[in-house]
């Protein structure tokens, strides 16, 4: 048994995992957050509709927006990359792993790893699901901006650009599995960790609030980012020192997404 093993399963060996990350001052905080934030916004509100204008498709507005999303989710995973590697000094997976906290949920009194914690899982991803049905938590944005909105009141649209098109359905598949688990490195994995020292107890909150403004490419889902942000993704991920509870309420939605948006392929 090597030593990963012991440290997971023996709660006497189970270091606090603040021990395998540094802390930032707010201006750090705040720096890599517009780092990821702006790109964003500009890639989706300027880039986008400059793209549309130069590239063909059945919907090229869409199409440019899926694209430069995936720039900017791109950029996002390489600006996580790039400050672990500063950090840790390598890029070998212990080191990703602790630095992003990508282990087992542990508890917070014994130190155990793992196992029935898991279950832990279930009541968050009960309790993201209700927040995200709440009426009036997410404003509705404009279409075709707004995925959910434009299926209900655009859907021609959509299946004029899905019906047959594999290409842009697997770009699609892309960008709506990648963005929950960028983000989800980048806020639960890089930044809450080291917010400690600068925010204190106060860390998931100032956490859920960058999460939500940073949605400057569709902020009419900036409500609902701060909240489900803070409950269902930065709590559990401060409680247990794991990112996991937090990659998974945020990525079964995508599954829903994507199950919605495939019979319009296949039609």
């Amino acid at each position: 048994m090597n030593h990963t093993a012991k440290i997971d399963q023996a709660p006497s060996l189970a270091v606090d995992r603040y021990a395998s990350v540094g802390q930032y001052s707010k201006a750090q905080v705040l720096g890599a957050w517009a780092a990821t934030a702006v790109p964003m916004g500009v890639l989706a509100w300027f880039g986008a509709p400059w793209l549309s204008h130069r590239i063909g498709g059945r919907d090229p507005l869409i199409e440019a927006l899926l694209i430069c999303f995936l720039i900017g989710l791109v950029w996002q995973l390489g600006l996580v990359l790039i400050m672990v590697r500063r950090e840790q000094k390598g890029l070998q997976w212990t080191r990703v792993r602790d630095a992003l906290w990508l282990r087992s949920l542990k508890d917070p009194k014994t130190g155990r790893t793992g196992g029935k914690l898991w279950w832990w899982t279930v009541p968050f991803v009960v309790i993201s699901a209700g927040l995200n049905a709440l009426p009036g938590l997410t404003p509705v944005g404009p279409v075709p901006r707004d995925l959910p909105h434009t299926l209900e009141l655009a859907r021609g649209r959509l299946e004029h650009l899905f019906n047959g098109n594999w290409a842009i359905f697997a770009l699609f598949v892309v960008v709506v599995f990648m963005a929950p688990l960028t983000e989800e490195l980048f806020f639960r994995g890089l930044l809450l960790p080291r917010m400690r020292t600068a925010f204190g107890r106060g860390d998931i909150f100032v956490n859920g609030v960058l999460f939500g403004i940073y949605h400057l490419h569709q902020p009419w889902s900036a409500p609902s980012s701060v909240v489900d942000g803070i409950i269902t993704q930065a709590y559990p991920a401060r409680r247990f020192q794991s990112t996991w509870i937090g990659i998974i309420t945020h990525t079964l939605p995508s599954f829903v997404i994507v199950g919605a948006v495939l019979p319009l392929v296949i039609s």
